[in-house]
């Protein structure tokens, strides 16, 4: 009997196991490679998407300008804080840019955006997206003190003032320093670069876990070497100049590369 019911069971369909979400999300996704020119279409489909949901976009954008004020008027009477925090600054911006993402994907979809959905988008992926701002805020630490070790190093005497000390630092007597620094900056720059090129966008859609999105990330820059190059500059030119301007060029800037940054995502990504 148990004979007949084996080999009756071996002509019948075999049902295929549910893979659970958990275990969908834990795999890692495959990568297309790109043309070194497509940063530049990013950059132009988040300009697209910037012009259409401006109201929102300049929200987080004013937040952002808000933000670098708040530390020159904190730290106004020690530069080189400032210096260092507001450089730093970028380390937590695919943190920040969630709520870009997320109109970008409203717009994708065809829906109206809306701002209010944006706000705690990250709840449903809390663990992962947290984990995520936690690495970036220890990097942003270290960055810190290796950014006053330098400016300490370069500057034994006197500190400059807040409003000399850009005047000081391109200085060609202080042409050690900026090399320094920039090395200093760079290395930190590109490690961030390296692990939250896609990461944040993939948490924010796919409910990842950070390990998975940051290895997605790096699998990224591995295979588009050349664009990822590209793209880092683009995202130091427009976020310099935003900078440049006094934080006030930080509310066109900062939304722009946010919203580029989800069609990077979505190209890079399968």
């Amino acid at each position: 009997m148990a004979d007949e019911d084996s080999a009756g069971s071996g002509n019948a369909p075999r049902a295929v196991p549910e893979v659970p979400a958990t275990e969908q999300a834990s795999t890692l996704p495959d990568v297309r490679k790109v043309a070194a020119t497509e940063p530049f279409r990013w950059l132009a489909r988040g300009w697209d998407d910037f012009r259409h949901v401006w109201k929102a976009s300049m929200f987080y954008g004013v937040v952002f300008a808000l933000m670098g004020w708040l530390i020159v008027f904190v730290f106004r009477n020690a530069s080189e804080y400032v210096w260092c925090l507001t450089t730093g600054f970028l380390l937590f911006g695919p943190f920040f840019a969630t709520g870009f993402y997320e109109l970008s994907r409203q717009r994708e979809r065809g829906e109206s955006p809306m701002l209010a959905p944006t706000i705690d988008i990250w709840r449903p992926n809390l663990g992962s997206i947290g984990m995520f701002a936690l690495v970036l805020g220890v990097l942003l630490l270290v960055w810190s003190r290796a950014s006053l070790v330098v400016i300490a190093v370069s500057f034994p005497d006197e500190m400059p003032s807040l409003d000399s000390f850009l005047a000081n630092a391109l200085s060609p007597k202080n042409l050690e320093f900026m090399v320094a620094y920039i090395a200093v900056g760079g290395f930190f720059a590109a490690l961030v670069f390296a692990i939250a090129v896609v990461s944040a966008p993939m948490m924010l859609d796919r409910n990842t876990d950070g390990i998975v999105a940051a290895l997605t990330s790096l699998r990224v820059c591995r295979v588009n070497p050349v664009p990822m190059a590209v793209w880092g500059g683009i995202i130091a030119v427009v976020i310099g100049a935003g900078f440049a301007l006094w934080f006030a060029g930080l509310v066109v800037a900062v939304p722009v590369i946010g919203h580029a940054t989800w069609h990077a995502y979505r190209a890079l990504v399968e």
